[in-house]
């Protein structure tokens, strides 16, 4: 860790109490294909580049330069879920999954498990941002934000973006326009509230999204969502008349298949994400790539994940013309660029 960089969150203020929006679909079965595979604003203002030194070259540029703002090779783009505090009574995956207690009974270890998000996990990713100079996106939970407000501020203060995760963790796809209306606008509320910052980027409970979501978003202000895999940098779709951005998420380079950790190591969670830097550094010669990570308070912020990030951003970081950015940047800049690939309307 960074010993110069203070950890100035204050969670003694979280209620620790849970919410009952139970969650229908198992993360752990949501993840099985996934984790299979993987393992056999204005100007972009970059964070973690590895800027050359006076009277060296200049990072390498493709074509006219223009992939990404002043010709960077590869941008990574970093999430942070802060979503513990906002989990059900019951439902939520956990390591205690596996063996579920009788209805009624509080599982009490699970709610420890996740009370580790914001006492430990979250400072700790904050100390690791801090040292590699990295700003990331924080796809914050409403209720999570209510019961933790001084770690959302602390977030914000470090200037990482707030985004919104919803209100709770109850999956939107099934709900009618109004209650899903209902539901962003009072996540939103929610950490434009203690945060001061209204997000402009959406991330549902995992990626479900119905089929009024984007048109909601658009109708809300929002610029961008993550809840797509469909390529590697982001694009441009229209939505009720207007351009879109989509800044694609990940399930292969994202720290929740380490949930019990049986599925791989912390080490191995490192080099899964050097092979897909690796080849995307390659690829990133002839045209825009980005690599996205996730990361979640209980599960990133534990130490050997720590660990092995901080061990992969010394890496990646060294490459020429590598950077960091936010989403809201990342959008921002797609919106902004003629250039920006754009795809059909999704349905």
């Amino acid at each position: 860790m960074n010993a110069c960089a203070k950890r100035n969150a204050n969670p003694a203020t979280n209620n620790e109490s849970t919410m009952s929006n139970a969650n229908p679909v198992s993360r752990r079965e949501f993840l099985n294909t996934a984790a299979a595979a993987g393992l056999a604003a204005g100007t972009l203002a970059l964070g973690g580049r590895a800027d050359a030194a006076p009277g060296d070259s200049e990072p390498p540029r493709r074509g006219d330069g223009k992939y990404w703002p002043g010709g960077e090779r590869l941008i990574l783009s970093v999430s942070m879920q802060f979503e513990a505090g906002g989990e059900p009574d019951s439902g939520a995956d956990s390591p205690f999954s596996g063996n579920p207690l009788p209805a009624g009974v509080p599982d009490l270890p699970a709610r420890t498990w996740f009370q580790y998000g914001y006492r430990e996990g979250i400072p700790r990713l904050l100390d690791l941002w801090d040292k590699h100079a990295i700003k990331v996106t924080s796809h914050m939970v409403g209720t999570a934000v209510l019961k933790s407000p001084a770690l959302a501020r602390e977030i914000v203060r470090r200037g990482h973006e707030a985004a919104a995760h919803g209100m709770s963790w109850k999956p939107q796809h099934s709900m009618s326009r109004a209650e899903e209306l209902a539901f962003i606008r009072e996540g939103v509320d929610a950490v434009e509230k203690i945060t001061g910052q209204r997000p402009r980027g959406y991330n549902c409970n995992w990626l479900r999204r119905s089929r009024n979501t984007l048109s909601l978003l658009q109708e809300l202000g929002f610029t961008y969502h993550t809840d797509d895999l469909s390529r590697d940098e982001p694009f441009l779709l229209p939505v009720a008349g207007k351009d879109f951005a989509v800044v694609p998420y990940t399930l292969h380079c994202n720290d929740i298949v380490l949930i019990e950790g049986s599925k791989f190591s912390s080490r191995q969670f490192f080099e899964q994400l050097k092979d897909e830097f690796d080849q995307l550094y390659a690829e990133a010669g002839s045209r825009r790539r980005m690599m996205s990570i996730s990361t979640h308070d209980r599960i990133g912020g534990r130490p050997a994940v720590v660990k092995a990030l901080d061990d992969f951003f010394a890496y990646a970081l060294a490459k020429p013309g590598v950077a960091t950015a936010r989403k809201d940047q990342i959008a921002h800049w797609a919106l902004a660029d003629k250039a920006t690939r754009r795809e059909a309307e999704a349905t």
